[in-house]
């Protein structure tokens, strides 16, 4: 089977990876570079109970997150690439007695549903986080959760894919005809003709030229990240405040993170994100200070109004499948939507979590 990704983010790259392993002949279309969209500033946390705001959400992540270990394993065979990958857990840090209070009563709910959890306070906290000044009075540390270095691992899956013969094409998608017994994508070079078409373009899904019934649900939602390099490691986990988290690597790169900006298509770093995240880190983690500031990265997350991922086939055109959507969570989410869309386009197979990131809820 000929299939034509649209988008070479963190999700095109596992989507074609996974897709080509399994026999498929793959194209992957963008403009951009590999990654170089939303994933690029992307923390890469694997945080499911940290971000899963609700239960249909927390359900997927906890499903990917379970695939995590088996699929770096075999991507780091594959592509013979290292990267950083981390499962220490998380630190929810509270600060002053109202959070303290709101962080407890999570607790209590993790308690009692059997989620593995620990509370830290006082001195305690102090031990486990050196590194935390003296306003934190409370912490939730979530073992199970961790982190990947983003783009290590985007650049990893390109390798992979094209091991298994996946092309990358940098190029403009001008059309699109998904109306027949196949699809055809026009570039401003050759037409690239298919059996399927995938659809994971992120906040320009709604933009590929062409076809009007593109997911115009997915609105872009800037977000500025920052890194920082500090003389050693600031923590032995990630830090999770009310304000920013800090994503902790070991060679010293500590990620600050994130502004959540409606501000359309632009992609412009600002000083009010920058200095809100210094000062948010700062407050965390007074030595921060002392780290050299490497740079600020923006991405454009691909927002749902229910915030959800789009994960499907098409209900209006035949031989579209869509994998867009995934707002803050494309890195959790990666290996489920891979093997999501993968079942779907090779086997037909539509697997019960497909009912809740149906294309269909958008009439798409």
């Amino acid at each position: 089977m000929r299939v034509v990704v649209i988008g070479a983010g963190v999700i095109g790259c596992a989507v074609a990876w996974e897709l080509a392993s399994r026999g498929a002949q793959v194209e992957v279309v963008d403009p951009r570079a590999i990654g170089a969209g939303a994933t690029h500033a992307s923390a890469g946390m694997l945080a499911p109970y940290s971000e899963g705001h609700h239960e249909a959400l927390l359900a997927l992540g906890l499903a990917s997150l379970s695939r995590y270990d088996a699929f770096v394993d075999r991507l780091r065979h594959e592509s013979q690439l290292a990267f950083e990958y981390e499962r220490a857990g998380t630190l929810q840090v509270a600060i002053g007695p109202e959070e303290a209070d709101r962080l407890k009563a999570d607790a209590r709910t993790y308690e009692s549903t059997g989620v593995a959890c620990e509370w830290l306070e006082g001195e305690l906290l102090h031990v486990v986080a050196p590194a935390l000044g003296a306003a934190a009075t409370a912490a939730l540390l979530l073992p199970m959760q961790g982190y990947v270095d983003a783009a290590g691992m985007t650049r990893a899956l390109a390798a992979a894919a094209q091991r298994h013969g996946v092309h990358f094409t940098t190029e403009r998608v001008l059309a699109i005809d998904a109306s027949g017994d196949s699809v055809r994508v026009t570039t401003p070079e050759d037409p690239i003709d298919g059996d399927a078409l995938v659809l994971a373009a992120g906040s320009w899904s709604s933009a590929v030229a062409g076809v009007t019934s593109w997911p115009q649900p997915v609105k872009p939602i800037r977000g500025q990240l920052l890194h920082l390099r500090a003389p050693s490691r600031v923590a032995s986990r990630i830090l999770w405040g009310s304000s920013c988290y800090i994503v902790p690597w070991h060679n010293g790169t500590t990620i600050v993170g994130a502004t959540v900006e409606d501000a359309g298509f632009d992609e412009r770093p600002t000083v009010h994100g920058v200095r809100h995240l210094l000062n948010a880190a700062h407050g965390l983690v007074p030595s921060i200070e002392s780290a050299a500031f490497e740079g600020v990265r923006v991405g454009l997350r691909p927002k749902t109004p229910d915030e959800l991922p789009i994960i499907g086939p098409s209900s209006t055109m035949r031989h579209v499948f869509h994998a867009t959507g995934h707002y803050r969570n494309g890195i959790l989410l990666t290996p489920l939507t891979a093997d999501l869309v993968a079942d779907l386009v090779l086997d037909r197979r539509e697997p019960p979590e497909l009912s809740t990131t149906s294309p269909s809820r958008f009439g798409l």
